[in-house]
């Protein structure tokens, strides 16, 4: 796949017209041509025609980073580095936006472009209007070759490649090599969510590793047995598991934005019932939406682009209530995709909250029994597609994936089952409904349907693992996983949450996120300024800048399990309060009520808090800090016997104190 909108030698670009390059961009273009972007391109043609006239080497114009859905405005290889440019044609000022978007571009390069991973990288900021730049030539302290961005005005540009080339010292880089390199993207949740709406494929914007080859595997299968369904008149349910991490949300939106258009019988809905989940991915896809017509010259309204969203993204409550209100229609969609779906929830709380918010006493099903009620109603075929995490429940009434399983022995015999071959692992607790299902005629086992290899964390698949391991107890194990972690993924802890804070700053690099996460029951951590209770908006914590206090850069507010499932940070700070104690029996768990710490005694609760803590401890793709308070003598709800004991076990295993 061609990456670009126009590449060639310096030297034979600067032998060819203004007019000659300009028609290639054009004819490469995705959209309409718009004045101003016409008019950008001229201008950075004429710039470099002047600029490189001294230099050999070789230019891309509008340089393809699908995981971000955007396009680089031109890199360029020259002797031993590569030069990431970014033109703001007219600007006179240097943004702090505009230095972390050439800073990520480059980023993007160094950590997902195969043949980038060991070069020198020299992001560029060039404000065509400018004056008077004072470009700084410094390499970042994470030394792997990546320069800080560098702030250039048109008349110093070509000084800032020569200073460069004259500070940087290798072999020059080969073309032919580089051209080839594979590009191996891990995104975030949102970033994903944006690339598959603009039509990008999960293959263009995913690892195609061997190791982490099954994510378009595992697309291909359940496309596979939606075509099957329909073509034979079945109705079928799909189960798909996943390490935490493992790109089953992508899978799942892959699949719906496949069959976004109502007028097609496939026509597929993503649901989940994590409420920030589906409000952070709403709001990111209408607020991309909206500055992508902004850029092609279309004008968006925010409210229209939230409007087409929710119909192919919605709270399976709403899904609910809708089948609600006509008990014998059928849905619009023929497939039905449920995130999370271990989260649904049992009959006992359906039960409770249909009687007290929607006047429905009686009610004698379970979340997941009604509905694959609904999506029966079809009188031809449909699928359901649950997305199941291992270890994920982690509030009152969520019944795990057995409950889908025995709805359908118990209600629905007819219904085929594709079932991920891994649905045996302890941590999805369906054995017993497992060995049920051997009398049922229509089950088949997909090893497919698994996904193995966690995608949060592009520097270290194992981090998963890892938290396992130190959840279960197995000291040796995480002992041996942090060693093989650690050199790629820096994870570390402290007692000192300033510590901690000033860690996160000094990792992150361009629009990096970073944010503090807490249990839920971390009702003891008031004295660090860390409220639970305190109301904050998910949206503004995952989605705004850098200046924006309600943003998880500012680290004021935080972030609780129920925030963050479903979605990931760069860089978290997991601070550990006394509600979850290790001690020398095994981890002790506690609840905090009016003046002291209770013992959560309800084997179903420890569980939730256990999960709890694997949530926040699997929410970072690039690092981790952990902070354990020193506790207070003077305080009998914040002993230090209540974190001593935590802070040592991890220090058992082996973690870095800084």
């Amino acid at each position: 796949m061609k990456r670009d909108y126009y590449s060639d030698s310096i030297s034979n670009f600067l032998q060819s017209s203004t007019e000659v390059i300009l028609g290639t961009l054009a004819r490469n273009n995705d959209f309409a041509l718009i004045q101003t972007q016409r008019g950008a391109w001229v201008t950075q043609i004429e710039i470099l025609h002047e600029v490189l006239k001294q230099y050999e080497g070789s230019i891309y114009f509008e340089y393809s980073i699908p995981r971000m859905g955007r396009r680089i405005d031109v890199v360029l290889l020259i002797g031993p580095v590569i030069f990431v440019l970014e033109f703001k044609v007219g600007e006179s000022e240097f943004s702090s936006s505009a230095i972390d978007q050439v800073y990520d571009y480059a980023l993007d390069l160094k950590n997902f472009h195969e043949s980038s991973h060991g070069q020198y990288i020299a992001p560029v900021l060039i404000a065509t209007n400018a004056r008077d730049a004072v470009p700084i030539v410094a390499v970042t302290p994470q030394n792997d070759r990546l320069l800080f961005p560098i702030r250039s005005d048109i008349a110093q540009l070509g000084c800032v490649i020569e200073d460069v080339l004259r500070f940087l010292e290798g072999d020059d880089i080969d073309v032919n090599q580089w051209e080839s390199g594979r590009y191996c993207p891990t995104p975030t949740i949102i970033e994903a969510a944006m690339a598959l709406y603009y039509n990008h494929s999960v293959s263009e914007i995913t690892r195609s590793d061997a190791s982490a080859i099954n994510l378009s595997q595992t697309s291909a299968s359940i496309s596979e047995i939606i075509r099957l369904s329909r073509g034979n008149s079945h109705k079928s349910i799909c189960l798909v598991t996943g390490v935490p991490g493992a790109g089953k949300t992508l899978v799942g939106l892959d699949v719906a934005t496949k069959h976004i258009n109502p007028d097609d019988d496939l026509y597929s809905v993503y649901l989940s019932g994590n409420g920030p989940l589906v409000k952070i991915l709403c709001e990111a896809l209408a607020r991309d939406r909206v500055m992508r017509g902004g850029e092609s010259g279309e004008k968006i309204k925010i409210g229209t682009a939230r409007s087409d969203v929710k119909t192919f993204i919605q709270n399976v409550h709403h899904f609910r209530d809708e089948c609600l209100l006509d008990k014998s229609r059928p849905p619009i969609e023929h497939v039905a995709i449920f995130d999370e779906a271990q989260r649904a929830w049992n009959m006992e709380q359906t039960s409770s909250f249909m009687l007290r918010k929607k006047n429905t006493p009686d009610f004698n099903q379970s979340e997941p029994e009604f509905l694959i009620s609904c999506m029966n109603r079809h009188e031809d075929w449909a699928v359901i597609v649950c997305l199941v995490g291992g270890g994920q429940e982690i509030n009152t009434g969520e019944a795990g994936i057995g409950e889908w399983i025995d709805s359908i022995n118990r209600s629905f015999p007819d219904w085929h089952i594709h079932i991920s071959s891994r649905l045996t692992d302890s941590e999805y607790n369906a054995e017993k409904i497992l060995n049920e299902l051997q009398s049922h005629q229509h089950v088949t086992y997909h090893d497919g349907l698994h996904l193995a290899v966690s995608m949060r964390s592009f520097r270290a698949e194992d981090v998963s693992l890892l938290v396992k391991q130190m959840l279960d107890l197995e000291v040796d194990a995480a002992r041996q996983t942090y060693e093989k972690v650690r050199g790629k993924y820096p994870l570390v802890i402290t007692r000192d949450l300033s510590k901690a804070k000033k860690w996160l700053k000094g990792q992150a690099r361009g629009s990096e996120r970073y944010g503090l996460v807490v249990s839920s029951q971390a009702e003891r951590l008031k004295p660090h300024a860390i409220d639970v209770k305190s109301p904050m908006d998910p949206v503004h914590w995952f989605l705004d800048k850098k200046d924006d206090v309600r943003s998880s850069y500012y680290l004021e507010d935080v972030a609780t399990e129920f925030h963050v499932q479903g979605l990931e940070l760069d860089w978290a700070c997991v601070i550990w309060d006394a509600d979850f104690r290790y001690l020398p029996a095994g981890w002790s768990h506690h609840s905090f009520c009016g003046n002291r710490w209770n013992n959560i005694k309800k084997e179903e609760r420890q569980q939730y808090l256990k999960n709890a803590y694997r949530v926040l401890l699997t929410r970072a793709r690039q690092g981790m800090v952990l902070v354990v308070p020193e506790g207070d003598a003077d305080d009998h709800t914040r002993s230090s016997q209540f974190y001593d004991g935590t802070f040592g076990y991890l220090k058992e295993i082996g973690f870095t104190e800084i």
